[in-house]
């Protein structure tokens, strides 16, 4: 296997593409040899799911797309990204606070801990930003 893949696809910010984003990413994780039926792999289509679901919530139809990055490098470290055109940084909500949504960014923070990785925001050159999470990769890849 090469030392760096990568895969990407960009979505209109849509709540349809909710699942496409959630399909594609389970299609490249088994492409790359992460079984299908694992913790790991439902744990990535659930902060995929949330990312996307976050973006076409949030950013209000000012983002008219999103995209989905993954990269996996050198067998060991894997990345995603879901990237949209709003200026918006997600914002922890208190814990006094109640409502029914605003705490995906603190479920997908959670997640990627107890997989031993990490949740990052990143502004992006033409005002947007990226959240990103980064986890050690679980599983041997096939050849």
């Amino acid at each position: 296997m090469a030392d760096h893949q990568e895969a990407h696809v960009t979505l209109p910010s849509d709540p349809v593409s909710v699942s496409a984003a959630r399909k594609y990413v389970a299609r490249v994780l088994a492409e790359w040899g992460l079984p299908e039926d694992g913790e790991t792999a439902a744990t990535i289509q659930l902060i995929v799911s949330e990312l996307a679901t976050n973006v076409v919530q949030h950013t209000f139809g000012q983002s008219p797309t999103f995209t989905v990055d993954l990269q996996l490098d050198r067998d060991a470290d894997f990345w995603l990204g879901v990237t949209d055109s709003h200026p918006r940084l997600p914002q922890r909500l208190p814990a006094a606070v109640r409502q029914d949504n605003g705490r995906g960014i603190m479920i997908i923070r959670a997640l990627a801990r107890e997989h031993g990785g990490r949740l990052s925001v990143s502004p992006t050159p033409e005002g947007g930003k990226t959240v990103s999470i980064a986890l050690p990769w679980p599983a041997p890849t096939r050849a």
